[in-house]
């Protein structure tokens, strides 16, 4: 079976919106593209370098896809030339319901997300990363087809743009597998399914009397 690993970049209020530049994708008036790349050190490529040094395809949003195509077929002599050249010879799973154009060598579409990852998983293969794909993650997660969150979380809190996690998401565990943290406050942490949500109880057994009024309370507010 495949492993579906989301790989993201957030803010601490977990913003995942427009990281690599001011024209990534201004969509809602979002005005802090860019945000990362003052923060991006040595550790933090170290880990993106970790992330990619396994056998992956990507798997990817409409709107992720068509920033990626203008921009890694054409960077293999570039500074980031090692990524451009993996980006441009493994598959590329696409989700988009509007019929469009792949351009870029090695691209797939998903017309159902959900179902065709859910089939996708059950086939022998390298894991399928997703990069960006926030609308594509949120769906990832609402069906439980997530086994692993790699995030790297950055030291700035942006206040609005498109966020990682959505109230719709399947409750689930995950375990902290790996951490670190960079020179420059990027808190990088990888995360694995681990089960159901379970939960526990502090408080005091019988309960007080104000507490069982507190309830009460609670009940009739709804």
């Amino acid at each position: 079976m495949r492993k579906v690993i989301v790989g993201a970049m957030v803010s601490l209020d977990g913003v995942m919106q427009a990281p690599g530049g001011p024209r990534e994708d201004p969509t809602g008036g979002f005005s802090y593209g860019g945000w990362v790349a003052p923060l991006v050190d040595e550790v933090f490529g170290e880990e993106i370098d970790k992330l990619f040094s396994q056998r992956f395809d990507l798997l990817l949003g409409r709107k992720t896809y068509e920033i990626f195509a203008a921009h890694w077929p054409y960077a293999e002599d570039g500074p980031d030339d090692s990524i451009a050249r993996t980006f441009n010879s493994i598959n590329k799973y696409v989700a988009t319901r509007k019929g469009l154009d792949l351009t870029w060598q090695g691209s797939v579409a998903l017309s159902d997300a959900a179902a065709d990852v859910a089939r996708l998983k059950q086939e022998d293969g390298p894991a399928l990363v997703t990069q960006g794909s926030t609308d594509l993650i949120r769906t990832l997660l609402a069906n439980d087809l997530v086994d692993e969150i790699h995030l790297f979380t950055f030291p700035v809190v942006l206040g609005r743009g498109k966020k990682l996690f959505h109230d719709d998401g399947k409750p689930a565990e995950f375990k902290l597998a790996a951490s670190r943290v960079s020179p420059n406050g990027i808190v990088i942490a990888r995360y694995v399914r681990d089960g159901a949500v379970r939960t526990g109880d502090f408080a005091m057994d019988p309960p007080t009397p104000a507490e069982v009024a507190r309830r009460e309370k609670m009940q009739r507010e709804g």
